[in-house]
């Protein structure tokens, strides 16, 4: 299982590393990092964008299912039913986020793994035969930061990016419109993420922030690109 995960993702993505290293980035690993993670996100862009989009829609449905939930309070079969119709009707899946997640997971353990280690010797022996050896090994991004140590800057960079992205997820509540308690718990939810992403990043190498920092201003466009489609309409449709 092992030697497949390494054939399958960790061989692949530490090759892609290292032929955007010797070429478009020019010896600087952080480049390279950015490179790759464009990379990977356009691959994926279509999951991402996807799953934006059911969470967004999940959001709008929320005022819908609190009369759901109050209309049939005493029968939860009906109630439970009713819901899934719901998100029926609108092609929503509220598993979506948690199926990203899944799939990144995995990515996620291969590029710590591979930005942990570094470029090293022992590390070239998985390069294919059509990938060269560096000639020069740099851990640095612009000469700036070193990507084997922790940075806080780019740390403090990252769960920025991570607050933004979680601000734009949130729809904006309707005129009039009084929040459940659980809505706002979950409004209250776009600091956990900040959090979270601060207490990991600071305690890793400077490269999975800078992983992360990327990734996150990806997800940021993505985020205004679904807001954009529900402001020109898209969510009419929630109040059918």
């Amino acid at each position: 299982m092992s030697s497949l995960f390494n054939e399958i993702l960790y061989k692949p993505l530490f090759n892609g590393l290292v032929l955007l290293y010797n070429s478009i980035a020019i010896e600087d690993l952080g480049l390279a990092i950015i490179l790759l993670t464009v990379l990977i996100r356009i691959i994926l862009f279509p999951l991402f964008h996807e799953s934006l989009r059911h969470q967004r829609i999940t959001q709008e449905l929320q005022p819908y299912i609190k009369k759901i939930q109050e209309k049939y309070k005493e029968n939860r079969e009906a109630q439970t039913k009713a819901i899934l119709e719901l998100y029926s009707h609108h092609k929503a899946n509220p598993l979506m986020p948690i199926i990203l997640i899944i799939v990144q997971l995995p990515i996620l353990w291969v590029l710590f793994r591979i930005f942990n280690g570094g470029l090293n010797e022992e590390s070239f022996g998985l390069l294919y035969s059509f990938v060269d050896k560096p000639e020069v090994i740099s851990h640095t991004l612009l000469g700036l930061v070193d990507l084997s140590k922790k940075s806080f800057y780019l740390a403090a960079m990252a769960t920025g990016a991570q607050y933004l992205q979680s601000r734009l997820s949130l729809p904006k509540p309707k005129a009039g419109q009084e929040l459940t308690q659980a809505e706002k718990m979950g409004r209250n939810m776009v600091y956990i993420g900040p959090v979270i992403t601060a207490i990991v990043v600071i305690t890793l190498p400077a490269a999975l922030g800078l992983y992360w920092l990327t990734t996150t201003i990806f997800s940021i466009f993505q985020q205004v690109i679904i807001n954009k489609t529900f402001s020109h309409g898209e969510s009419k449709g929630t109040s059918k």
